[in-house]
């Protein structure tokens, strides 16, 4: 494996605006929370001025208990023990519960969240840094999370869905007999049909399966797991949950942001509700208020304003947060520095600012994370055959398509040639007719309009001939990005880790966590 290339963000045209204009500080109130030694510095500050040891113990209590089913390493053993310090801090990722882990940039944000603790650590020697992946357990969309898909096939589960995804036990394996057929006679097949049985064993619960899938995958690299399904962490966030039901505040203190936001980029990636939590039963249901009373939508449960907060008070493990609650709560329960996730989960992070101030949580460095993209080399030998760069992929294609068809051509060339003299000799007699008549001066821009387009029509249509003249150049285009982009995304929100896994094992995740970018957000190019 070798490292072709390194893009960052800001060179890639499909990154969202919002998040090229946040990584070059052109977002005003989020300077101090882009990635630099001296916000990490004043980052660490103000988490341990708000960070209690009380806080500590109930975190690690936590940890404690949820990872004790599983086989930890001795460097998530010392990063446990290091929690309970006041010179430990977090650096976290999240994620859905997808099936065997779903696209396989779920594994880069987390390496990607594992070498910033190291690159900490060697900037801020007396502190501790613990990597942290929070699991979406919580979420109900089951349908978004039950599948995966390989260069060859599409595999998903058939549970039942309702209620949190995390709770859904395991009782259909069939898609594990499928993926052993595939791979079953790969370099490193085998580990991955341990793998998936380990976690997917009839009666695990989807917490369960990921868990011990990447505890698997990560444990030597000190990765701690979370559950924020959990009545102990709750506990902690239940005054921030009262605010909400009773003043609906995260709403209201987000308003300018989100104003600010949709004004300047069009729309926000999450729109605020009046009350920004779900009640947990068997389903997972979204609280609404009518004026008088507490409904829990889709259900027949109804409260009253002392009944409800008697309900938090009693059972806030009841009480689930939404996509734009979830980061106040991390930030919350967690000794948390910074927040490695997607583009658009970063997009709806920038909403909060203004709402954690309001709740006195300080707001965390914001991290979009790295994506990576692995290129089999004959791949890149078509692609430097045909004259063009990888860069080129990630700009508009259809717009390089049209070039490559077109270049060199001598009817173009003629086309361009006589266009330029059109204009000319229209700029002359513009020039002229503007010193007579007004409505012949307009005449004479409108037939140069007319004429313009025409010469735009023919180019249309020699564009239109020599693709089907060049038909062989033009498929060996197509298939070479979608050798780039299957299904026409990105690589890395398509397959599945197995496919790379398969041919390299472990020394792949190496590979990964050496060639990450920690300090910048980039694009990185693997030759394979």
């Amino acid at each position: 494996m070798k490292t072709i290339n390194k893009i960052s963000f800001s060179d890639i045209e499909s990154i969202p605006q919002l998040i090229k204009d946040f990584l070059n500080q052109k977002i005003e109130g989020f300077e101090n929370n882009t990635f630099s030694l001296e916000h990490f510095n004043h980052q660490i500050q103000l988490k341990k001025e708000s960070f209690s040891l009380d806080q500590r113990e109930v975190i690690s209590d936590v940890f404690v208990k949820q990872l004790s089913d599983l086989t930890l390493s001795s460097k998530q053993k010392e990063n446990l023990d290091n929690l309970t310090l006041p010179n430990t801090f977090t650096i976290t990722t999240g994620h859905q519960l997808n099936l065997f882990s779903g696209p396989v940039f779920f594994v880069y944000k987390i390496l990607q969240t594992i070498k910033t603790c190291t690159y900490l650590k060697g900037n801020f020697p007396d502190f501790n840094f613990v990597p942290v992946y929070w699991m979406a357990s919580e979420d109900h969309d089951f349908a978004e999370i039950n599948h995966f898909k390989t260069e060859n096939n599409y595999y998903e589960s058939n549970e039942k869905p309702g209620g949190p995804v995390g709770r859904i036990k395991i009782s259909d394996t069939y898609f594990i007999s499928e993926f052993e057929k595939e791979f079953k006679d790969s370099i490193f097949g085998t580990e991955l049909i341990l793998m998936l049985k380990e976690a997917y064993k009839i009666g695990n619960t989807l917490t369960q399966a990921i868990k011990i899938l990447v505890n698997r995958l990560f444990s030597e690299f000190g990765l701690l797991i979370l559950d924020g399904d959990s009545k102990e962490l709750k506990e902690q966030i239940k005054d921030v949950f009262k605010e909400e039901l009773l003043h609906f505040k995260l709403q209201k203190e987000t308003k300018s942001k989100v104003d600010f936001l949709t004004k300047k980029y069009g729309k926000v990636q999450v729109n605020p509700r009046e009350i920004n939590l779900f009640y947990l039963s068997e389903t997972r249901d979204r609280i609404d208020f009518n004026g008088g009373k507490y409904n829990i939508v889709d259900t027949q449960l109804q409260f009253t304003q002392e009944e409800i907060i008697a309900e938090l008070d009693n059972h806030p493990e009841k009480f689930s947060p939404n996509a734009l609650m979830r980061p106040v709560y991390q930030e919350k329960v967690l000794p948390n520095l910074a927040y490695i996730g997607g583009n658009a989960e970063i997009m709806y992070w920038l909403e909060l600012k203004d709402y954690f101030s309001t709740i006195n949580i300080p707001f965390p460095i914001l991290i979009p994370r790295n994506s990576m993209l692995f290129l089999k080399e004959k791949t890149l030998r078509k692609i430097d055959k045909l004259n063009l760069k990888i860069e080129d992929f990630f700009h508009n294609f259809t717009t390089i398509t049209n070039q490559v068809i077109l270049k060199d051509n001598a009817i173009l060339q003629l086309l361009d040639e006589k266009e330029e003299l059109l204009i000319k000799n229209f700029s002359e007699l513009k020039s002229i007719a503007e010193t007579t008549e007004k409505s012949f001066g307009n005449m004479v821009t409108a037939e140069e309009v007319r004429q313009l387009k025409s010469f735009k029509r023919m180019k249309k249509r020699l564009l239109h001939a020599e693709k089907i003249k060049q038909n062989e150049l033009l498929e060996r285009l197509e298939n070479l990005f979608l050798d780039v982009h299957p299904s026409k995304t990105w690589q890395e929100r398509v397959y599945n880790f197995s496919v790379l896994f398969s041919d390299f094992g472990y020394s792949w995740l190496e590979n990964c966590l050496e060639e990450m970018v920690v300090q910048e957000s980039k694009l990185i190019i693997v030759a394979i």
